[in-house]
């Protein structure tokens, strides 16, 4: 299918980008990397009466590290941030970008894009949610920000209005005694996410966790976040230990129904296991101060 007809702008700057939304009256789209809504609009699934190209708006294509965090522009491409030195500051970021898609569809697509689609089994806005990340919004009544675990609504569902822009998301920059994990299981390479978590933990001086937390992503209708503290303070990086507390939490977050890809049982057996695996993963890696790299 083809997609159905739209107006198209190119703004240079970005006040013209919100009047070209504001002017849509509700009918605008924001394309960027377009990878997610390329096929969506040939699909006509969506169907917006005015895409809004923001390629060309000055200062969005910023990867640039500010204070104690890490800035992408709502036009960085996601194989940027993949492999850009200022990227190694922010680690579950380089674990989880090469889950993303394929090479070529990471080669165009942008992070910030992905965050705004909002797909459940998405791999970023987990990454995001898992560090309560902070985005930036732009729309007719100015900047505002939002917290990534307050920014997804539901499944393509999210905090952004008809006439606002996702400028930028920034990122906090890990610690010496942070540690994280990342996985998914899907059917093959790129496909969408039967089951995926993002892990963090972050320990003190004598090896005491102060912090713990999963994101499970692929298993409800968005992004959930659980604070696993107790949990990884008492199994510390005994993944079998960690596997069999996972009971009631995974109960919990896999609340999507079964499909022709996987049961709601099955998708909670992975859950566990991925869950149990990459938190051990992320205690040790916290312990050893090593972000990426275990023996």
């Amino acid at each position: 299918m083809k997609a159905a007809p739209f107006a198209y702008a190119r703004p240079a700057a970005l006040p013209d980008a919100v009047a070209e939304l504001v002017n849509a009256d509700g009918g605008g789209k924001v394309i960027a990397g377009g990878q997610s809504l390329v096929p969506v609009l040939a699909m006509r699934l969506a169907r917006p009466t005015t895409l809004v190209d923001i390629n060309a708006v000055t200062g969005l294509d910023a990867l640039r590290a500010v204070g104690d965090r890490l800035e992408v522009g709502a036009t960085v491409r996601q194989r940027r941030v993949e492999h850009a030195p200022e990227s190694a500051q922010v680690p579950l970021l380089r674990l989880a970008l090469p889950w993303v898609g394929h090479r070529e569809l990471r080669s165009r697509g942008t992070v910030c894009g992905s965050l705004a689609h909002a797909d459940p089994a998405a791999e970023l806005p987990a990454v995001a949610c898992c560090l309560d990340a902070e985005l930036k919004l732009v729309g007719p009544e100015g900047e505002r920000a939002v917290r990534a675990r307050e920014f997804f609504d539901g499944a393509m569902t999210t905090a952004l209005g008809p006439e606002d822009v996702l400028t930028a998301v920034s990122f906090p920059v890990a610690g010496p005694r942070e540690g994280f994990g990342f996985a998914e299981i899907a059917r093959r390479h790129g496909d969408f996410a039967l089951a995926g978590v993002a892990a963090h933990v972050r320990v003190d001086d004598a090896d005491g966790v102060s912090a713990a937390t999963m994101t499970a992503f692929g298993v409800s209708d968005r992004p959930v976040t659980r604070d696993m503290t107790s949990l990884v303070r008492t199994a510390g990086g005994d993944q079998s230990e960690l596997a069999g507390a996972l009971d009631d939490v995974v109960r919990e977050v896999v609340d999507t129904d079964g499909d022709v890809h996987a049961s709601n049982g099955y998708r909670r057996r992975l859950l566990r296991a991925l869950a149990a695996r990459e938190m051990a993963k992320a205690y040790r890696r916290a312990v050893r101060g090593t972000a990426e790299v275990e023996s």
